[in-house]
């Protein structure tokens, strides 16, 4: 009796892991199927917006707008994710991707530290963090660029790595202008994952300079347009913290020197050289280059 006892729980664990597990596929296809709908949808409202311009010889200008919202900000983004989910690899490849799936700014830097440490070393350092990109924070940096005025925390636009978002993000405004900027995001390495070539970091980075705001080629969304010397950002980031007593040691040729272009289609160029930054005088000691 006492052996049969159990047997009604274990079967009820099972049977609400089962529904769960139900219930999750559901939700899975039911935002794929309203994805689906949601990009023929927009595809459709483009196509139509189109044949009504060309068969009023043009003299529609009010539908620029909406078909520029249409293909800017809904079809061209659904496009992106659809294919880049196909030739995009899901793998580490040193670079970061957009929310569209689009390859963006290249990770150009790694550190040894906590969150923590690497906040205190680049505020102590000069820089500000971002503020996190709200409908509020998105709206201030609109009206702040609309009237010349200064934004020093401006959120910076998300970039995914290991699947996430950046966990940190640092800049400095240049000229009192939110559209030029030097700023690096910063993302938390999963649990015992290493850099190519086996150092163990705690977080990567990616750091470039806002040159201008722009639309970007792909999608044709507003955006930041970067510069093509990402180099130079990285080696201000590391210089900075350097300043303030952290270490650093060069990984050469990390990766092979490249030209191509982000996610918003600016040209970027590096020397594929990896500086790993050892944060360990502020608080907590590093590891140190990898260390196990």
């Amino acid at each position: 009796m006492d052996a049969d006892s159990g047997h009604p729980d274990s079967d009820e664990q099972s049977r609400s892991a089962g529904g769960g597990a139900r219930w999750a596929t559901v939700v899975l296809w039911g935002h794929r199927f309203g994805f689906l709908i949601t990009s023929v949808l927009a595809g459709w409202g483009v196509y139509h917006l189109v044949l009504e311009e060309v068969d009023d010889d043009g003299r529609l200008p009010g539908l620029f707008l909406p078909l520029w919202v249409l293909s800017a900000y809904v079809l061209l983004p659904r496009l992106h994710r659809l294919l880049t989910g196909i030739y995009v690899p899901s793998y580490f490849i040193g670079r970061a991707r957009t929310s569209d799936g689009l390859l963006g700014d290249p990770v150009n830097l790694a550190v040894v530290g906590t969150p923590a440490q690497l906040s205190a070393a680049m505020v102590g350092a000069g820089w500000t963090a971002a503020d996190p990109l709200t409908l509020g924070t998105g709206w201030h940096i609109v009206r702040a660029f609309m009237l010349r005025r200064s934004y020093p925390a401006a959120p910076v636009s998300p970039l995914f790595a290991f699947g996430r978002r950046q966990s940190l993000a640092f800049e400095r405004e240049v000229a009192g202008s939110p559209a030029q900027r030097h700023h690096v995001r910063f993302w938390i390495c999963p649990p015992g994952w290493r850099l190519p070539g086996g150092y163990a970091v705690d977080l990567i980075g990616a750091a470039t300079f806002d040159r201008r705001v722009g639309l970007s080629l792909f999608t044709l969304q507003i955006t930041h347009k970067i510069g093509a010397d990402t180099d130079r950002e990285r080696d201000l980031v590391v210089s900075s913290l350097h300043s303030v007593g952290a270490t650093v040691h060069v990984v050469e040729q990390y990766s092979t020197g490249y030209h191509a272009r982000n996610g918003g289609g600016d040209a970027i160029e590096t020397d594929g050289d990896l500086p790993i930054i050892d944060l360990g005088p502020f608080g907590v000691p590093g590891r140190g280059p990898g260390a196990g």
